[in-house]
């Protein structure tokens, strides 16, 4: 088995591991300084389950789509952050060579609707979406610590597709020690991690606090109840589902047991401020607020949210 890992931040090289952990043949796509600490360090992860560490030898570096032989790879992983999904897919569809005829395409990111730049390119059966809960933390650049783990990793299909040609890969996840599993509702699973990353992700960012602070304090609280209310009014006039009925039932979880399992995380959105790149908010607040906009539903909590992050990356 090839796979091609493309982003190489703490869950490509976490999964990467993982791969490489179970005889797959993993290829990194990765540029400049990460690029090169890996091809002279190997890759290793650290945290929670079991340790394993990769040298350079045991797998391909690449920078160059043009550098990779034709033929090469079964799957390609999408780990990188969602700005860069539209360089990506068109990317992959000019060196489609590279890829066998049987290929799968499986996206590990955070927000919703992230295979809609892929399928611009290529069919719904290639294309797959996966639930992805557990924390890495890339430390160095080659390193990923699990850091937090609270439900499997899972795969399926938003257009309704079967994943069944993606056991293997989820077996073999699981065997590296981070449970993985199939699903054919993956819809309900990434809208109730929508739901987690909005209320969290740029509130924490803007306050410059961890998750469970936000729980401590009347007034984030009255923010994130009213960013919850709204995706509710979203997800019940779109075609989409989630896990719950109603937003009181799942605020019942998000502050008895949610919140508190990841009580001193910080967001990647908090992470990505401090570095001052661009953050993920198009595809969480951002995709609610374009959801909003199609089915009429006032969003204005999640739009004030949204305006307040896209206001602090416009100096970056």
């Amino acid at each position: 088995m090839n796979v091609l890992v493309i982003g190489a931040g703490g869950v490509g090289i976490g999964l990467a591991a993982s791969m490489l952990s179970q005889d797959a043949r993993v290829s990194i796509y990765a540029r400049g300084e990460t690029a090169k600490a890996i091809s002279e360090n190997g890759i290793r992860r650290c945290g929670l389950f079991t340790d394993y560490s990769f040298s350079s030898d045991e797998l391909c570096v690449y920078s160059n789509y043009d550098d990779i032989a034709k033929n090469s790879f079964d799957y390609v992983f999408i780990t990188s952050k969602t700005t860069a999904n539209d360089d990506i897919s068109e990317k992959l569809n000019l060196h489609r060579d590279i890829l066998k005829d049987d290929f799968k395409i499986i996206i590990f990111q955070n927000g919703f609707g992230n295979d809609e730049p892929y399928l611009r390119f290529f069919k719904k059966s290639e294309v797959f979406s996966a639930r992805v809960i557990t924390g890495f933390a890339r430390h160095k650049r080659y390193i990923s610590e699990v850091t937090v783990y609270t439900e499997p990793i899972l795969i399926g299909s938003l257009q309704n597709e079967d994943p069944k040609d993606l056991q293997i890969i989820a077996d073999m996840i699981t065997a590296s020690g981070i449970k993985c599993e199939l699903t054919s509702e993956v819809d309900k699973y990434l809208w109730a991690k929508m739901l987690y990353n909005c209320a969290l992700n740029p509130l924490g960012a803007i306050l410059d606090v961890s998750y469970g602070k936000l729980t401590e304090n009347e007034y984030s609280v009255e923010i994130m109840n009213s960013i919850l209310d709204e995706i509710f009014e979203v997800i019940k006039a779109s075609e989409y589902e989630t896990l719950w009925d109603n937003a009181d039932d799942y605020r019942n979880l998000f502050y008895s047991k949610l919140v508190p399992d990841t009580y001193s995380h910080f967001s990647s959105t908090h992470a990505d401020i401090k570095r001052r790149i661009k953050t993920e908010i198009d595809s969480l607040n951002g995709k609610v607020i374009e959801l909003a906009e199609r089915y009429d539903i006032d969003v204005a909590t999640n739009r004030i949210i949204y305006n307040m992050v896209k206001s602090i990356e416009s100096d970056f």
